[in-house]
């Protein structure tokens, strides 16, 4: 009786040690067998914290004027991006003007007046809508969405006035992760609701990756993991935010991040605390000698009872006349026992 429960015991005390917080024992069971790694990009791959870099501008206008007169705009914004080129102002030590006429444009972007001047941060389309031409940043633009960039365009007093290049950087072990995840034999497949011009940058950045598809809403990446499933893969599914949710729920093990939502942790059957991706290798090492563990604490414990429980039942007295004292049939369990327990503490010695 004690063979399983103990080594997921010291199992998962072992892998909380090392990030690694297991829900439950089919978790560990799971991921030992999984042979596909869905993972999520941004907050998984990438640190899910966007940050300015780089500021572009046209003509006469001068850099810190151009990222002050956005910053204030963007001040009034919820987006995430727009967090980032207020940080980066601030980081700056810049001034930034009083804002007046906010308004958000959806799918475009947000406009105000700031000291009075006319400011308008959005798309090409937006700019094109006020008779800003974008064509003068096109290339520009694209060279950084090549990079795995947002790009950002800004008009001031209804001129284009330059571009603000927003990303949110690969994590800086994301590549090595991967690596090693390859080496365990996983497949490695991102999914994300980004668009694919980024999707492929980062793809490209981390290195390693078996697919890459973008744009997807959550019920599509939930619909992706239940087609490997149908194709005969043991998917584990990697994410950190409400949207990764249904996916997390969908795989054959979750694995959350532990810097993301608590709708994903939720979700998700094993947690990683550190938020890192080497803790996806080691939670895989972690699930592998866990249930090899059983394995052999079930073998030894076959082992003692096979050979214990006849001869105690004296199988071997009309043959050889031997019988089992009740002294050495107790010794014999309790050494069955401490077999056990000790082979399954072995856990805590193990590299993950």
């Amino acid at each position: 009786g004690l063979a399983t429960p103990m080594s997921i015991m010291v199992g998962t005390g072992r892998g909380a040690q090392a990030g690694v917080l297991v829900k439950n024992a089919e978790a560990l069971q799971g991921l030992e067998k999984v042979d596909t790694l869905v993972i999520d990009k941004t907050g998984t791959l990438t640190e899910g914290k966007p940050k300015l870099i780089a500021v572009q501008t046209i003509g006469s206008v001068v850099e810190n004027d151009l990222l002050a007169l956005a910053a204030a705009v963007e001040g009034q914004s919820e987006h995430p991006l727009a967090h980032a080129i207020v940080v980066a102002a601030k980081d700056r030590e810049l001034q930034l003007g009083t804002v007046s006429d906010f308004a958000s444009q959806t799918g475009l972007g947000v406009s105000a007046k700031v000291d009075g001047r006319p400011v308008v941060i959005g798309n090409a389309e937006q700019m094109r809508r006020i008779g800003a031409d974008p064509k003068a940043l096109d290339a520009d633009a694209d060279r950084r969405r090549g990079e795995g960039a947002g790009v950002i365009l800004v008009a001031i007093d209804g001129a284009l006035a330059g571009l603000l290049a927003v990303a949110d950087p690969v994590r800086a072990n994301a590549g090595e992760a991967i690596a090693a995840l390859r080496q365990q034999g996983l497949r490695v497949i991102m999914l994300t609701g980004d668009n694919q011009t980024n999707a492929d940058a980062v793809g490209r950045a981390v290195g390693g990756l078996d697919d890459v598809r973008a744009g997807l809403r959550p019920e599509d990446k939930a619909r992706i993991i239940g087609e490997l499933k149908a194709g005969g893969a043991k998917v584990a599914m990697a994410g950190d935010g409400i949207n990764d949710a249904p996916a997390l729920a969908a795989a054959d093990v979750g694995l959350a991040m532990g810097t993301g939502t608590d709708v994903a942790i939720e979700s998700a059957g094993i947690t990683l605390t550190r938020g890192d991706l080497s803790a996806i290798v080691r939670a895989r090492k972690l699930a592998r000698a866990t249930m090899r563990n059983i394995r052999q604490n079930l073998f030894f414990s076959f082992l003692f009872n096979g050979i214990g429980v006849p001869v105690a039942a004296g199988v071997l007295y009309p043959v050889a006349g031997i019988l089992l004292s009740p002294m050495l049939a107790g010794a014999a369990m309790a050494l069955s026992s401490l077999t056990v327990v000790l082979n399954a503490l072995r856990l805590n010695t193990v590299k993950l």
